[in-house]
């Protein structure tokens, strides 16, 4: 008990992340901190467990013989911790407490009206906090328990999570209808010609489109880079620009009426939007019932 007393749980949780990525910022991303304050639990760690645990070889941290043995206890612990702090059922007409997901502005659109619609209906004492980053923040705030779901595209799936997909999506563009033909959309020439809105929560990593670009050898000019799927429809109409944007992001009943959607000149593959969650969270009544409930609003096709 004298050495549980020493024992910042915080710690345990960034040496859980320390063992996974062996890098420390990279640690840091996955747990929302800064890399100094990660630096410095790593050597509270190396005090604490009077071991390196880490060392560099070839210009890469690698784990200890002492810090693979504590990998398996670790993940042991952790998930019993949470299952002490988890509640033994859930009735969602009694249940009264907040679940926080983590989700972009397009998520917020495409799922959230649908989720509180049945929320109101089938649990009202359960509240939702929304959060919203980068993918890689979304992972960083299921590692260290900011947030019990995440909603977004995840390409890379470390194995602590699960993940579900809810829908595959795809595109298409708009523009106004002043600076279209007649009947139809543009040719690819023209397309390319034009300047493209692109929305993006951080401008510069790849995306679908100029992934289905590169893949033809061919560049947009970029006019606006912006994170908000509704402000990024909003500013098309009165322009020449183009915005090729997520079906489901659109609702057809509240389309400018200046604006006019078609489709892609060029084939862009269709993407697949999951929620996820850190599988200490698999088997806990309440949250299976909301994953439960985010599939079922997802289920349902697009405006």
């Amino acid at each position: 008990m004298d050495d549980l007393r020493r024992i910042d749980l915080n710690l345990l949780l960034t040496l859980h992340a320390l063992l996974a990525e062996k890098h420390v910022s990279r640690a840091a991303l996955r747990l929302h901190r800064s890399q100094p304050a990660v630096s410095h639990a790593l050597a509270q760690l190396r005090e604490l467990f009077a071991d390196p645990l880490l060392v560099r070889r070839g210009g890469r941290l690698q784990a200890t013989a002492r810090a693979q043995a504590l990998v398996e206890p670790l993940q042991q612990a952790l998930e019993q911790l949470d299952g002490l702090l988890a509640h033994p059922g859930f009735d969602p007409r009694k249940a009264r407490r907040s679940f926080r997901l983590a989700m972009s502005d397009y998520g917020a659109r495409v799922v959230l009206p649908g989720l509180m619609r049945v929320l109101r209906d089938e649990a009202p004492e359960v509240d939702l906090v929304v959060i919203q980053g980068s993918r890689e923040a979304m992972l960083g705030h299921l590692f260290d328990g900011e947030a019990d779901l995440a909603l977004g595209v995840f390409a890379q799936q470390p194995a602590e999570l699960q993940v579900e997909t809810l829908f595959e999506e795809r595109f298409t563009c708009i523009a106004d209808r002043r600076h279209l033909p007649v009947r139809g959309g543009l040719e690819l020439a023209e397309w390319l010609s034009r300047p493209h809105v692109l929305v993006a929560v951080r401008p510069g990593v790849d995306n679908e489109i100029d992934l289905a670009l590169s893949a033809i050898d061919a560049r947009r000019r970029v006019a606006l880079a912006l994170p908000h799927w509704a402000a990024a429809q909003e500013v098309i109409a009165g322009t020449d620009l183009v915005l090729t944007i997520a079906q489901r992001s659109l609702d057809n009943s509240k389309l400018d009426p200046r604006l006019r959607r078609f489709d892609p000149p060029l084939p862009i593959k269709a993407f697949a939007f999951q929620q996820a969650w850190h599988q200490r969270r698999e088997s806990e009544p309440g949250h299976r019932w909301l994953r439960e409930r985010v599939a079922q609003v997802s289920a349902s096709p697009p405006r």
